[in-house]
């Protein structure tokens, strides 16, 4: 598992993981339903992006997100 600290951090492990993969930019935005610049922003670390899309671009690589070291949200 992969701790992610920063938007930095967040960039780097999701070019690392498209890079394993074999992916271009452009392989990853169409499979993630998006456009290239923002995987190119989203990989270049950029604070500002849209939740929404960033849990796109993970799934299209296979990936999710677990957040610890909070209380359990009684869902």
């Amino acid at each position: 598992m992969t701790s992610i600290h920063s938007p930095q951090q967040l960039g780097d492990a999701i070019r690392a993981a498209r890079k394993q993969l074999a992916l271009t930019q452009p392989q990853l935005a169409l499979a993630a339903g998006g456009g290239v610049r923002f995987v190119v922003e989203l990989e270049a670390g950029k604070p500002t992006v849209r939740l929404a899309q960033v849990l796109r671009v993970l799934h299209a690589l296979g990936g999710e997100i677990h957040i610890t070291g909070l209380p359990e949200a009684g869902v």
